[in-house]
């Protein structure tokens, strides 16, 4: 008797090509629902409905095709066991030897802006996830395939085995199921709570989490070269940096993405409509940003911040590149540049440098809505740092108050320090970096290395604080170095000290009442 597969997919790439071979090389009788037996049964290939196999046509408008005895039977049977066979042949029901079967488009769906729930409801698949598990679980005798990828595996491993598969082969095809279902349904969990967190007009956390992702790439090694590391993908369709076109240049290592990832989120405060805007970053720190007239001229006072660090650093630009920008970007080495996209003109200007890693990813904004890390025995998650900030809301506590300049220099202190690793201080002019002391123990000490950093040009600049000052000494310092206005959070027992002093020493402060760690 002819072995039996059982097809039913939602992608029909590469199936009739596969149920041909099926049938004609390997003797297989194929049985099918809807669409996929209309796609068989179209390219000439013997096909079986599922609805004349069972005797039970598909109801509720397709919502059960395949939920039946004689199909989860033949699945999940035990030939090896006498009573297996025996009910096999009780119900005239016939064991099968291979599932094919790929789910509702559901991520794809929810992809759309315009999607509502009730069309995403609708493409959650239950009978497709149902014989996925059932093959899946019984892969001591059968195959499971879930992906058009493996369909050429499968056939070279029955060209290998004179027509049969091997154990080894079966699991590793049921590891890859019950990964899909569980990624799928991870997908459906996390919209519905999104769903649910819209009408409730706030960002809940659900009782559970999951992470799902599929492996993209395994990178060379993580950030030390005894480290193994992969890079996972999550979603599909790919967004993000799994969907960024690559230019040219060598593969992205784990620290280059560490760090684009970092460059992306500070690129944000930048939007492409905006003034030209550029950042290079060195460890996910900022070393130099700035606004320009061009964006030529926002590189150059980026990289004239701190050029030193510069060097080897991750470059981030809110607009296309131009020619004169990538001229300056050729100039010193630089591992990548990132940009929303590149004119023609440029693309050979930067290819001099063939190592330079060049990524063009369109929408900066579009990233994760929340952040996760782990601990032992865990994880923690929490909201992305994305608060926008509106100086309208500030509250002015010195006597001396801002210019219309002087508090728009103090908004761009202010978003980028956000994007500088606790305890920072940040120290901008002309809209550009002049020092920032990154992750010191004391605020006093990211005081004075962002103060040496800027030397002479502090004098007349602005002073941004992620966290407040629990004392006066960080102002009094700031004012000895010529500082015109300082901006923080404010929120210390002590804000009254800071406050009398900035007003002593003729300072502008403004209080954000917003803190911006970043760990």
């Amino acid at each position: 008797m002819a072995r039996l597969a059982l097809l039913s997919v939602s992608d029909k790439t590469g199936l009739a090509d596969l149920a041909q071979t099926l049938v004609n090389d390997f003797e297989f009788e194929i049985i099918s629902s809807g669409g996929t037996a209309e796609v068989l049964a179209e390219a000439g290939i013997p096909v079986t409905a599922v609805a004349d196999y069972t005797g039970s046509p598909e109801i509720l408008g397709g919502r059960v095709k395949t939920l039946h005895p004689r199909i989860h039977g033949g699945i999940l049977a035990r030939p090896n066991l006498p009573e297996d066979v025996q009910d096999l042949e009780g119900h005239d029901i016939r064991p099968f030897t291979l599932v094919i079967v790929s789910l509702y488009p559901f991520e794809q769906t929810i992809a759309k802006p315009d999607t509502t729930l009730p069309e995403a409801v609708e493409q959650i698949d239950i009978g497709g996830v149902a014989l996925i598990r059932a093959a899946a679980k019984n892969f001591a005798h059968l195959t499971v395939l879930c992906d058009p990828s493996q369909y050429a595996p499968y056939l070279t491993e029955l060209r290998k085995n004179q027509g049969e598969t091997s154990q080894f082969f079966r699991e590793s095809c049921a590891r890859q199921a019950f990964w899909q279902t569980a990624a799928y349904d991870q997908a459906i969990a996390q919209y519905l709570t999104e769903q649910t967190s819209e009408a409730e007009g706030g960002r809940a956390f659900p009782t559970h989490y999951a992470l799902s992702g599929q492996q993209r790439q395994a990178l060379r090694y993580g950030e030390n070269p005894h480290q193994p590391a992969v890079w996972y993908q999550n979603g599909t369709p790919a967004s993000g940096w799994a969907a960024a076109e690559k230019l040219q240049g060598k593969e992205l290592s784990y620290n280059n993405l560490i760090d684009l990832e970092a460059a992306r989120r500070l690129m944000a405060e930048f939007p492409t409509h905006g003034r030209p805007a550029a950042a290079i970053l060195k460890h996910t720190n900022p070393c130099g940003v700035a606004l320009g007239e061009t964006l030529a001229r926002a590189y150059e006072k980026a990289f004239a911040a701190d050029s030193i660090s510069a060097f080897g650093g991750i470059v981030a630009l809110n607009q296309p590149i131009d020619t004169a920008t990538a001229q300056a970007l050729t100039q010193t080495f630089l591992e990548c540049v990132v940009a929303p996209a590149c004119e023609p003109e440029a693309a050979p200007i930067l290819a001099q440098k063939q190592n330079l890693r060049v990524l063009i990813l369109p929408e900066f904004s579009d990233g994760p809505a929340q952040t996760v890390k782990a601990i032992a025995g865990g994880f923690l998650a929490q909201t992305t740092d994305d608060f926008l900030e509106d100086p309208s809301n500030w509250k002015i506590v010195s006597a001396q108050k801002p210019e219309i300049n002087e508090l728009e220099e103090m908004l761009f202190a202010w978003r980028v320090v956000k994007h500088v690793k606790s305890n920072a201080i940040l120290i901008t002019r002309d809209r550009a970096t002049l020092g920032i002391g990154a992750g010191q123990m004391n605020r006093v000490g990211a005081v004075k290395i962002a103060l040496d950093q800027a030397g002479a040009a502090a004098s007349g600049a602005v002073l941004a604080s992620d966290g407040f000052f629990p004392f006066d000494d960080s102002v009094r310092a700031a004012a000895a170095a010529g500082i015109r206005a300082v901006v923080q959070p404010g929120g210390s027992i002590r804000d009254e000290a800071s406050v009398k002093a900035a007003n002593e020493l003729g300072l502008i402060m403004a209080l954000t009442g917003t803190r911006h760690f970043l760990h």
